[in-house]
Parts: structure tokens; sequence; C-alpha cells
């Protein structure tokens, strides 16, 4: 039966997050607020909704292992599976800004919440957490980085604007207003249920096949929680468009770490038992790999032979934590 509540779940978890986003596009449109604050904001926000619910649903049923593992699994399945996958459907150019500011910044984003989540590593600590001065501390960096993006954004307002017109899309622009809202109410319900009984059964088959919740977590969670960004990335490599999947990864890995972690632990503390090193460590290798893909093979190129070699990666890392 948890089988079947598990994909309910999920299935309740990425509609509702489709919804939602779309409903509230359309809201920000009446209200005149301007396509470029509705991209920045609602719908980055809005595609990390899945992740977002399960993540502060686990700091409040103080399972930090889920909480954690899902921002973990998250960022690696999004460089390694999506990323890989991508490349080996079509091989893609890497711009100019996420080679100088926006991988650079994910790997300093990922050492600084391994840094922060081991507290282990420091004398006088006997369990590893992110508490809520962590959660401010990662939030603040957050609104750093987003006002970063907004001035770079500013140096090329023409190219900033049709991002935002082609963002701010949404099926349902131009419907009644009291449709809209019942459209958001209804899918704002629907996150939080799809989200619970998606925790839920997950924590039940970790049970049931003897598992830890941060292997359930790393594994089954996280990929369920990213099939937004699989399906999307692997859309646009098959219409030759695959260079917004690396965009869509980068933003979702940055946003995982600083507003996800940073609103679950602000929220509620998270204690970590069943995190170990090694997925830390992976997370940052696989940004460090990114990172070495601008600088070999095809430089500057994301090719299908280090497409490969990432969807391997994947797949190695994932035989490890079921023998784990």
């Amino acid at each position: 039966m948890d089988y079947i509540l598990l994909v309910v779940g999920l299935g309740l978890l990425l509609l509702a997050a489709n919804y939602l986003v779309d409903s509230s596009v359309a809201i920000a449109q009446r209200a005149k607020i301007s396509n470029f604050i509705i991209g920045l904001t609602i719908v980055g926000i809005g595609t990390s909704a899945p992740e977002l619910f399960v993540s502060v649903s686990s700091a409040l049923s103080d399972s930090g292992d889920i909480a954690m593992g899902n921002v973990i699994g998250s960022n690696i399945a999004n460089i390694f599976l999506i990323l890989g996958v991508t490349a080996m459907i079509y091989p893609f150019a890497i711009e100019r800004l996420q080679r100088h500011r926006d991988i650079p910044f994910l790997i300093i984003a990922t050492i600084f919440v391994a840094l922060i989540a081991n507290d282990t590593i420091l004398p006088g600590f006997s369990k590893n957490s992110l508490n809520r001065l962590d959660g401010l501390v990662l939030l603040t960096c957050f609104v750093t980085y987003m006002g970063w993006v907004v001035v770079q954004k500013g140096k090329n307002p023409m190219k900033a604007i049709e991002e935002a017109d082609e963002e701010a899309s949404s099926s349902l622009t131009g419907k009644n207003p009291l449709l809209l809202w019942g459209i958001a109410i209804v899918s704002l319900a629907g996150l939080i249920y799809g989200g619970n009984l998606f925790l839920d059964s997950a924590k039940n088959l970790a049970r049931a096949w003897g598992m830890s919740e941060a292997v359930i977590a790393i594994t089954i969670v996280a990929v369920g929680t990213s099939l937004p960004e699989l399906v999307t990335a692997v859309i646009a490599a098959s219409k030759k468009n695959p260079q917004l999947a690396l965009g869509n990864v980068i933003g979702s890995n940055l946003f995982n770490l600083m507003f996800i972690l940073g609103t679950a632990s602000t929220v509620k503390p998270l204690e970590f038992r069943d995190i170990n090193i090694w997925d830390y460590a992976v997370m940052f290798v696989s940004a460090i790999m990114l990172y070495v893909v601008v600088l070999t093979f095809k430089k500057d190129k994301f090719d299908r032979i280090e497409g490969v070699i990432f969807f391997g990666a994947y797949v190695a890392y994932t035989v490890y934590l079921l023998l784990r």
C-alpha cells in the first residue's frame, strides 16, 4: 500500500506545484507586477516547491535526515543524472556567466553547507545539525546571491526582459480572479497533503526495507522531487534547446542549499544521524566536475562523453547507497 501512496503523494505534489505556479503567475500579472519580479520570485520558488514542502515537513516531524538527504540527493541527481542525460541527448555550450559566477558560487555554497552541517568536526559537539542561526545565515546568502543576479541582469536589460517574458508565462493568464485564487488555494492544500503523504510513505518504506531515512531521501525522495527538472531537461534537449537545463540545474541547486535548507532549519533546527561525510563529498565532487567540464574535451561545452561519465557516476553512487 505504501508503494501506491508514495506514487499518489508524488503525483499530487508535482501536479499541485505546477498549478500553484501557473495560478500565482496569473494573479501577479493581474496585479501589474513586472514579469522580471515574477520570474525571479514566484517561478523560482514554485519550481522548487516539491523539495521545499518535503524538507519543511521533514523538519516539523523531526526527520532531519530526510530534509538534508532530499537536498543532497536532488543536487547530485540534478548534476549527474539530469545534465548527464541531457548532454547524451544533445551536447550544449556553457555561457560566460555560468562559468564565472554561477558554478563557482555553487561550489562555495556546497562547501559552506557541508562545513556548518558537520558540527562534530569541532570539539565539544556530539551531533551534526543546522540550527536557526545557520538557517538565517543561509537565507541571507540566498538574498545576497539573488541581489547579485539582479545587478548582473541589469547590465543587459533587453536580454533580462526576454527571459522574464518567457519565464512568466502561464496557461491561466486572463482567467477569472476568483477562479485563480481558488486554484491557488486548492493547489497549496494539495502540496501540503501530497508532501505529507509522500513523506510518510517514504518513511514506512525505509523501515520496511531496513534502510535509513537518509538513504531513502537521497534516492527515492530526491529523484521524485527532481522529476520536474528531469522532464524539462529531456524535453529541452529533444527540442535542441538543452542550454535551458544547465540554468535550471544550477539555479535549483543553489535554491536547495540556501533557501530550502535555510527555511527548513529556521522553521525548526535539523539534526542528522545517518547523513555521512561521503554524501557531502559526492555533492561537492559533482559541483567540481561540472566546473571541470568547462576546461576539458571541447572547452566551454558539455559533450556526450562527459554526459556518459556523469550518468555513470550517478549509477555508481546509487549502487553505493543501496549497498550501504
